[in-house]
């Protein structure tokens, strides 16, 4: 999926070398008005598809999930700092470009409420603990989208730092989580671990509140701005989409706290021992927790500190009470979604069996069959068409023309070891020979 995107990626940054002989970022923004409107959209679109592979978007989302196998400090760096916000930055970063292209900073915005509500429903239903926190990821960084594409820039990247504390932490929790029961992910065998796991259970329990939008934590700031900025741009449909999407996090977030932390125990004593982590593990997460608190609180710094190279945004067309009522709709659904979790999952057993039943259930438990559709019309016809390669021009044509070759000259050098004899008469005839053909062949030429 990443070579895909780093195509893209490519072609996007050759067009540029291409035209303007340059890939420093004032240099291309101070030349980027004088190239054709249409080139600047390729240009766009190319290094927004590199983006789409960073950033997980689909359809190049599926690596994502399957990410999950590595060791959970390196997917909470991967999901808070590096890897899949990089796409998220490079757009922003390239906020002058994009600025000059609004029709590709909608698609873009456009894709981003589509993948937000796209990946949260497919964590409605998982059952693996760490690949339901990465498409949280996945869902939040459409949400990033969303802004950048609508040219609220600033209000993007502030969501990429706010998101960075309650993810990471998430998945240092899950770490432990994991720890404590012998590498066990599924969350259907764990539950009533909050007694034996205060420190984590407390901890999750913040970054999942922030996770989910809720005042005073850092995630209200970042994500109700940029409902924000889908409706100051009048794109109501998008608004729409990011207002559904924050109810179905504020439940999956909790469905997964409840599952863990709470309700019954759905393990056996005998095989699992589940214990608190080691103290330093807790104090390298205090900080984390503590940021996803407090971190939504310095917007007005982080404004001044980031408009010194991007734009400033402002909803202007939106009034100060309409600001207030979005606040409150929005707020109700992340409190909706939890409530329905409690409900559910912290009250109850969660829904009835006929629910795994359900053709929705079953499109979302099976990713909407993209993996199925990937594998069989793309990976298996590939390995088929590179196994007849293999078969037929590597080893037939190729193989067996290199072969010949050197079949051909090694006979041709048998056929010809007889006449270094040694003998000096046969090497005189031999040199006579010679002479005579190349004169013959000088008179040829000197006729011609």
């Amino acid at each position: 999926m990443n070579r895909v995107g780093d195509l893209g990626l490519l072609l996007g940054m050759f067009l540029l070398y291409w035209n303007l002989g340059t890939l420093q970022y004032d240099a291309v923004f101070a030349n980027i008005s004088t190239l054709d409107h249409s080139l600047i959209v390729w240009i766009g679109a190319l290094l927004f598809l590199g983006a789409m592979g960073k950033s997980a978007q689909f359809p190049l989302h599926t690596w994502l999930a399957d990410a999950m196998e590595g060791p959970t400090p390196v997917s909470a760096l991967i999901h808070a700092a590096t890897m899949v916000t990089a796409g998220v930055y490079l757009v922003v970063r390239s906020n002058e470009l994009y600025t000059l292209i609004p029709e590709v900073g909608y698609a873009i915005a456009a894709l981003g409420a589509f993948v937000a509500i796209f990946a949260a429903t497919m964590a409605l239903v998982n059952n693996d603990m760490k690949r339901i926190i990465a498409y949280s990821t996945l869902s939040q960084l459409g949400y990033m989208f969303v802004a950048a594409g609508l040219g609220a820039y600033w209000v993007a990247l502030f969501h990429l730092a706010t998101h960075a504390f309650f993810k990471s932490v998430l998945f240092l929790g899950a770490g432990n989580v994991m720890h404590a029961m012998d590498d066990e992910l599924d969350i259907r065998k764990m539950g009533g671990l909050h007694n034996k796991m205060k420190a984590t259970s407390i901890i999750m329990l913040i970054a999942s509140l922030a996770l989910a939008g809720i005042f005073p934590l850092a995630g209200f700031f970042s994500k109700d701005k940029i409902l924000e900025a889908a409706f100051n741009a009048d794109a109501f449909l998008l608004w729409g989409t990011l207002w559904v999407t924050a109810g179905l996090t504020a439940f999956y977030s909790f469905r997964l706290v409840f599952k863990i932390f709470f309700g019954k125990q759905n393990y056996s004593d005998a095989d699992f021992h589940p214990h608190e982590a080691k103290n330093f593990v807790i104090a390298a997460m205090i900080p984390l927790a503590v940021l996803a608190v407090v971190a939504g609180w310095f917007e007005h710094a982080f404004i001044d500190f980031v408009t010194k190279t991007l734009p400033t945004w402002e909803a202007s067309n939106t009034a100060s009470s309409t600001v207030w009522i979005l606040i409150l709709i929005t707020t109700a659904v992340a409190v909706g979604g939890i409530a329905v979790a409690y409900v559910k999952y912290y009250k109850g057993d969660g829904f009835s069996k006929e629910w795994e039943n359900n053709a929705l259930y079953k499109l979302f438990i099976n990713q909407y069959y993209i993996p199925v559709f990937y594998d069989k019309f793309i990976s298996k016809p590939y390995y088929a068409m590179s196994v007849w390669f293999f078969n037929v021009i590597e080893i037939k044509v190729i193989d067996n023309a290199i072969d010949g070759i050197a079949h051909f000259i090694n006979k041709a050098g048998a056929t010809a070891r007889p006449i270094q004899s040694g003998n000096l008469s046969t090497s005189l005839r031999l040199m006579v020979v010679g002479l005579i053909m190349g004169l013959v062949f000088a008179l040829v030429l000197a006729v011609l």
